[in-house]
């Protein structure tokens, strides 16, 4: 029988019936009929304590026995209050304040908008486009569409109907190049913003991960950079951490690389170790205290239904101190040495004609394939090998949940290897 569902991405005429999980352990999922597969994607980077963590779980149950919802107009519960108060704690000094949402797109329409007002409340009404980055992937709703890179990024069908924003160059020097090395693509943000810096209210990137667009590795000493000249023009700096936040690029933040805090910065998926929807947008005091005030328009008018969901917020904080307490940051540092050991240091893989670039950091890692049609059929194949992949156009990645072994690291990376090496 055919499913009802309509699936994310799908080509409706040529897709065929998706595997059907029904438990998963670990960092494997279980699909109907008994198979078992690696997953390498740890379900679209969320996942990162794995399946069934117990504590996870438990906390869920916990928590759905004493209070499973109430709205947050006007109303507040104690596990909302608790995870504010964490993520003040962990994220860059300064950010001192936490709106709910229940996703990263929302998340990130969010800060737009707090970006915007912001600017209207202190008398600069002008001001209220934004600038992205090419390559850049912030989300499918109307607003994050509009963000995203308008000519290689998937939302080019909805052109007309976006309204128009600013762009400037994907940075192009790598994580650990010298600063003389991002000066040019310093140069070319600053051109950007000279020329229209009056209507740019805020500047929107994914910090040294560029994700969905492409899996884009940059340089510390850029987000340094940006921050500068964020306040020389007067733009507002907005990290979209969605992606990178909790670990993923080996530090809790990607903004921890280069001691820059942002204006505003978007959190979710490693959030609430993917266990439920959930997103959390932080700003600082110089934005909070802006819409302190008498007027109508001193309100933050946004209010997801879901927003602070207490189920949310209560594995939130148990992701957080397994985070803590089990020392992942030292599990991510393990996972990365196997990256490079088995991908980046791999010459032969390196020098097969279908591969263009390989490249590593923190907990993930792509072979970037020189055409989009070498990867035709990879996700297939690697199933046969036990391993769960799903590439992003000519990139064959992986971002594995952190508890995953070095044995099991080694398969994927294998996996993804013997891809290139079949023939």
């Amino acid at each position: 029988m055919t499913s009802p569902v309509w699936h994310p991405y799908a080509h409706l005429k040529t897709q065929r019936p998706a595997p059907k999980v029904i438990g998963g352990e670990g960092p494997r999922f279980t699909l109907e009929g008994g198979e078992t597969l690696l997953d390498a994607t740890c379900s679209w980077w969320c996942m990162i304590h794995g399946y069934a963590h117990p504590r996870l779980v438990a906390a869920i149950r916990e928590q759905a026995g004493e209070l499973c919802h109430v709205m947050l107009g006007g109303l507040t519960h104690e596990p909302a209050d608790r995870l504010a108060r964490e993520l003040t704690r962990i994220t860059p000094e300064g950010l001192n304040h936490v709106f709910y949402s229940d996703s990263g797109s929302v998340g990130m329409e969010v800060a737009m908008k707090m970006a915007v007002q912001y600017h209207q409340l202190r008398g600069r009404p002008g001001k209220h486009r934004l600038l992205s980055l090419m390559k850049a992937y912030h989300g499918d709703t109307a607003g994050c569409m509009a963000v995203c890179d308008p000519e290689e990024g998937m939302h080019s069908l909805f052109a007309g109907y976006l309204p128009r924003h600013h762009f400037a160059p994907a940075p192009t020097a790598p994580f650990d190049a010298e600063p003389e090395a991002v000066q040019a693509d310093l140069a070319a943000l600053r051109a950007v913003l000279e020329r229209h810096h009056e209507e740019i209210a805020a500047l929107l990137m994914e910090p040294l991960l560029q994700a969905a667009g492409g899996l884009n590795m940059t340089s510390p000493h850029y987000l340094k950079g940006a921050r500068e000249l964020c306040d020389e023009f007067d733009v507002l700096l907005v990290f979209d951490e969605v992606a990178t936040g909790f670990g993923r690029t080996g530090r809790m933040f990607a903004a921890d690389h280069a001691d820059v805090t942002p204006d505003i910065m978007v959190l979710s998926k490693g959030l609430t170790g993917g266990y439920l929807g959930h997103a959390a947008t932080l700003a600082s005091d110089r934005v909070h205290d802006t819409f302190v005030g008498d007027s109508p328009e001193h309100a933050f008018m946004h209010g997801p239904t879901f927003m602070g969901n207490p189920l949310a917020c209560r594995v939130a904080l148990e992701s957080l101190a397994v985070f803590e307490e089990e020392g992942y940051l030292d599990k991510i540092a393990a996972l990365n040495r196997v990256l490079r050991e088995t991908l980046l240091d791999d010459a032969a893989l390196a020098a097969q004609p279908s591969v263009a670039d390989v490249r590593v950091l923190g907990a993930t890692a792509v072979i970037e394939a020189r055409d989009g049609a070498a990867l035709a059929g990879v996700g297939d194949w690697a199933r046969e090998q036990g391993v769960w992949l799903r590439p992003i156009g000519r990139w064959l990645y992986t971002m594995p949940a952190y508890i995953t072994s070095e044995a099991d690291m080694r398969r994927i990376t294998d996996t993804m290897k013997g891809w290139f090496r079949r023939a």
